[in-house]
């Protein structure tokens, strides 16, 4: 099997399961040496013992991605570790899913204020601590790959407040850290997966409470045909290996166009849903949905359009 990865040294943070398990478990295929975080041991060494056995090598590190001194600590090691070498680093560790299920239907002054740190503090603080650190071992280097996970919630008002103020941040830290990289040959760039198959979504929409829900049950028909957690990967993959990185820096990027550009299916082999096609977007309105089976698949929102209707000027 091919390991176009082997030798190169990777960070994936908050990956004890969802989409940064998936996303090692690629790395790890593509024959990297992975350094895997999250906040106990016990499911970290699972989830580096799934990676592993598919080739490379996957060391599992407790980090809280919320305390700098841990982040640092974690830098450091890879530093000693791996002579100072650090290929690619994804900032994926999010401490906001619960929080944000748990208050889906609320406006922002009905949730507890603390929510903006459950969700920001390690989804978004962390992750430029994590940056900061990584760039310092990928700049002396003249290479190397950041990818931050954002969401389509970053321009439009997905879940709540605080969760799309932090993913429109995530887009705005890899657009203005790629301008500061780019002349040390690093690349940072933001991925958008659609809907994914993470292990707590889907206890979420099994719960037997909510089973009678109308919003749960159309999440339940999108759930069906998700992203697995390996697709992030996939795409991770692809962009860690593209020779013209550099080209795509500072931009953001749907899991959607990434399959387009490098050719990929998700690992069971399905297509990728592209959540930004005509049809898509209407069947999520309760007005239009009708509508949707009767346009063609490949027309697409324009990117321009979105930008125009997100513009505050």
């Amino acid at each position: 099997m091919a390991a176009p990865m082997m030798g190169q040294v990777c960070v994936v943070t908050g990956a004890s399961r969802g989409i940064g398990r998936g996303i090692a478990l690629q790395l790890c295929q593509a024959g990297a040496t992975v350094y895997i975080t999250g906040r106990h041991l016990d499911t970290l060494r699972a989830a580096a013992k799934e990676a592993q056995s598919r080739g490379g090598q996957c060391v599992p590190v407790v980090c809280d991605s919320s305390q700098e001194a841990e982040v640092r600590n974690l830098f450091e090691q890879v530093d000693r570790e791996q002579n100072g070498r650090l290929d690619v680093l994804v900032n994926n560790a999010y401490a906001g899913v619960q929080p944000v299920l748990d208050n889906l239907k609320k406006a922002f002054w009905e949730s507890p204020a603390s929510i903006w740190d459950d969700i920001n503090n390690v989804g978004l603080r962390g992750h430029y601590l994590c940056s900061v650190y990584g760039a310092r071992l990928m700049v002396p280097a003249g290479r190397g790959l950041i990818v931050v996970i954002s969401s389509i919630g970053g321009i439009l008002h997905f879940f709540n407040v605080p969760y799309c103020v932090g993913k429109a941040a995530c887009d705005r830290m890899a657009a203005d850290c790629a301008l500061e990289l780019r002349h040390h040959g690093v690349s940072y760039v933001s991925l958008w997966p659609g809907m994914v198959q993470t292990e707590l979504f889907k206890d979420y929409l099994e719960k037997s409470d909510i089973a009678n829900d109308p919003m749960v049950k159309q999440l339940k028909t999108y759930f069906s045909s998700a992203e697995t957690t390996e697709m992030s990967g996939k795409c991770v993959v692809a962009l860690a290996t593209d020779p013209n990185i550099l080209s795509l820096s500072g931009k953001v990027l749907p899991s959607y166009d990434l399959a387009r550009r490098y050719g990929l299916r998700d690992v069971d082999g399905r297509p990728i849903q592209d959540y930004l096609s005509l049809s898509s977007v209407l069947s999520h309105s309760s007005s239009l949905g009708w509508l949707a089976p009767y346009v063609p698949g490949f027309l697409r929102i324009p990117k321009w359009l979105m930008t125009l209707y997100t513009s505050k000027f």
